[in-house]
């Protein structure tokens, strides 16, 4: 076990203190303050005007996630923690925050953030904390298994800067936040080679992914799933001192367990108790530009730069574009350079324990990323060579989307890149060994192949404002908070908008409908709230939009709808003389309120619509 560890290359050297003025000097310190500036330069377009200013790509995710930024504050502000189910949103109904991508523990962090600035300005500094933070877990990572400083550091940033996070950026802010997965990573293999004690790595392990599923569920199955592949990996390359490890290995996850479900029990409780784990509706197949796709990754993506990256061209960019899935799923780009450098670093360094178990366990994650079957009409592997079709219809994991295992393919990939660099810089290697200047060749063939990866700063986009008279509005309504509120347009994923007015202003406190997943709806219906539309909500945001060929819903079909609904009060964004506004005022009569671009009704209780048609 012994000679495990040391091919593994643990660093078993212990920090030694000092003080503050001497670590700010040192080569960690400097290191975290370019991750830092990284991050802001990554974020710098936004930064400039942050609370109105959100970064061009996926609208939907973003405005849903100030919603959820803004529930989490506004229960912070109550010196209490947010509650997992609410009908703050989608009321009577409610949601469960815990099948939602609800960023509760990140939310709480920067809760005094949202709270002073706007949630705008809260899910600009979490893109800020996941880039500098993931960069700098991954160094850490890195140097504990004893790599250089330098090389720690071009791994850190391959990983806390890789296309794959900085992709997911545009919307997804839970994948973003990826300080987590490392470090449990880390301390799965410490468990399984024998380094420290096994119940103090698995009580650090338990706690980790306790906080994890509070950030990102999906980002700790992968986790999990990157965890045994590595652990598959080093057993079959070491069988026999691997399994003298099995019983402390043991003893560890076991510790672990239990640390993790004190801390996730009744969170775990409230997602799963009436819901099937097979009933996760995040499904793997969408339906994207009038066509249904899952979202595996397609083979051209590892080669070609997204505008993303700053060395692009136009037409890579339109490739990009046009991918045929939503583009924060444009995830597997490593640029031909990294790539033949990684197959390269692996072929060479075969023997190096280190680099062969890092190096399969990136190409086997890389290959489950590839999805479940062909995507027609473009090319990709055969559907018996694609093995996430062996795994899709297990619990839990049938609701996740396997091309975001990229994020911890390069990952591991940051780790080949950094132990490859060490060995190469050594001296001890041909050809490198043979030149005179054969570290910083080595060094610069590291840099050139790093270059294409280098991320682009988020093109700017301005928020949608508030309408005007939209706070006036609910102030002259007068409402309590547990007033159900119906707005037009109606919320959920295609008038995201509305979502964002809600975060901005914290009105309507309750509100009917919303942009939210809701387990084991069939098909579709349980992604982007649509399994909260009727008749009538879809004709309502018709009309809102100026698509009036519809047909108006029956008076039967309202009066049901408002039965189920039961609002206190209608707020519509709108004028009287529009289509929308006319429709409204014959169903309710005249509007109580009219402020701006805004009206507003208050609803008797049990109000309801003559079903002759007249308001």
């Amino acid at each position: 076990m012994t000679r495990l560890a040391t091919e593994a290359v643990e660093s078993s050297q212990q920090p030694t203190r000092r003080g503050v003025l001497s670590w700010a000097r040192s080569a960690e310190a400097i290191t975290l303050y370019c991750y830092v500036l990284g991050a802001v330069y990554v974020t710098s377009r936004l930064l400039a005007h942050p609370a109105t200013t959100r970064q061009n790509g996926d609208v939907e995710d973003v405005n849903q996630a100030t919603w959820f930024l803004r529930y989490t504050a506004s229960a912070v502000e109550h010196l209490r923690l947010p509650a997992l189910e609410t009908t703050a949103m989608n009321a009577p109904h409610g949601v469960n925050l815990m099948w939602n991508t609800s960023v509760l523990l990140p939310g709480i962090v920067v809760s005094p953030v949202t709270l002073a600035f706007g949630p705008q300005v809260g899910l600009t500094l979490l893109l800020l904390i996941g880039f500098a933070g993931s960069a700098a877990a991954m160094y850490y990572v890195l140097r504990r298994w004893q790599a250089s400083p330098l090389a720690a550091a071009l791994g850190g940033a391959m990983y806390g800067f890789s296309p794959a996070l900085v992709n997911s950026g545009i919307g997804h802010y839970s994948l973003v936040l990826a300080m987590l997965p490392p470090l449990m990573i880390d301390r799965v293999v410490r468990l399984a080679i024998g380094r420290g004690r096994p119940v103090r790595n698995g009580a650090w392990l338990g706690l980790m992914a306790a906080a994890q599923l509070f950030i990102s569920e999906e980002a700790l199955v992968d986790a999990a799933i990157a965890a045994v592949i590595l652990l598959v990996v080093l057993a079959a390359c070491r069988p026999h001192e691997v399994l003298q490890r099995l019983r402390p290995a043991a003893v560890g996850l076991a510790t672990a367990a239990v640390v993790g479900l004190v801390l996730t029990a009744r969170a775990l409780w409230v997602q799963f108790h009436g819901v099937p784990a097979s009933g996760a509706s995040t499904t793997t197949i969408i339906n994207y530009h009038g066509q249904l796709t899952n979202l595996g990754t397609l083979p051209y993506a590892f080669i070609n730069p997204s505008e993303g990256v700053l060395l692009h061209t136009h037409a890579t960019g339109v490739i990009a574009n046009n991918y045929p899935q939503p583009l924060p799923e444009y995830l597997a780009y490593l640029g031909v350079p990294m790539i033949i450098l990684l197959v390269a670093a692996i072929v060479y360094f075969w023997h190096e324990l280190s680099i062969r178990v890092a190096g399969l366990t990136c190409v086997l994650l890389e290959w489950l990323g590839l999805g479940a079957k062909p995507m027609q009409p473009h090319a990709t592997l055969p559907a018996f060579l694609l093995p996430w079709g062996l795994m899709q219809h297990l619990p839990v994991i049938k609701g996740m989307v396997p091309d975001r295992l990229c994020i911890l393919a390069d990952a591991a990939a940051a780790a080949v890149l950094a132990f490859a660099l060490d060995l190469a810089r050594s001296r001890q290697f041909a050809p490198f060994a043979n030149w005179r200047h054969g570290a910083k060749i080595a060094t610069g063939i590291a840099a050139v192949a790093l270059l294409p990866l280098v991320p682009a700063p988020y093109a700017p986009v301005q928020v949608n404002r508030l309408p005007v008279g939209w706070t006036a509005t609910f102030a002259a309504l007068h409402l309590p908070a547990d007033a159900r509120v119906l707005l037009a347009p109606y919320p959920y994923s295609g008038t995201s908008g509305v979502m964002r007015w809600q975060a901005d202003s914290g009105e309507p406190a309750t509100m009917i409908g919303g942009d939210f997943i809701a387990a084991n709806q069939p098909g579709r219906q349980g992604r982007a709230g649509r399994s909260g539309m009727t008749p009538t909500s879809y004709y309502i945001d018709y009309l809102y939009v100026g698509d009036y060929s519809e047909p108006e819903p029956s008076r039967q079909q309202i009066n049901a709808d408002l039965a189920t609904w039961r609002p206190a009060a209608l707020v519509a964004v709108t004028t009287t003389t529009s289509r929308l506004g006319s429709f409204l005022i014959q169903l309710f009569g005249q509007p109580t309120i009219h402020i701006g671009s805004v009206l507003g009704w208050r609803l008797a209780p049990g109000a309801g619509i003559s079903t002759s048609g007249s308001g």
